[in-house]
């Protein structure tokens, strides 16, 4: 299936192919508690950016290998490039305006990351 998305001013506006009923983490580590991030892990090659790539700007902390990306103009994380999965990319499911039949929600302790980051490797791979 085929997802359209966006950043809250649609700005940023960006496709994605995942299934209907899609797999989700919430990760409780600092940023994306605070940000209330929704995790659909992807291989690159199922995302396509259709606009916005001047609207976008990077954030990295820590070990700098996450590439937060948000709009600069109304500050939402439409998706990033993730530390567990850097040949990846991680969208925002509160980001996709068209709704998937459903939605299994797991939880990850990103607040102990390397003790658990094994278990999202797998998702960016085809």
């Amino acid at each position: 299936m085929i997802y359209q998305g966006s950043c809250h001013c649609q700005a940023i506006r960006f496709e994605v192919e995942a299934d209907a009923h899609l797999e989700a983490d919430y990760c409780n580590c600092s940023i994306c508690k605070k940000c209330n991030y929704l995790h659909l892990i992807v291989p690159l090659t199922r995302f396509t950016l259709l606009s916005g790539e001047q609207a976008l700007s990077t954030y990295t902390f820590n070990s700098g290998v996450a590439k937060h990306t948000f709009c600069r103009h109304c500050g939402i994380k439409p998706f990033y490039t993730p530390r567990s999965n850097p040949d990846g990319i991680d969208i925002n499911v509160h980001c996709l305006d068209t709704p998937p039949v459903s939605i299994n929600i797991s939880n990850f302790d990103g607040q102990n990351w390397e003790q658990h980051a094994h278990k999202l490797a797998h998702k960016s791979q085809t």
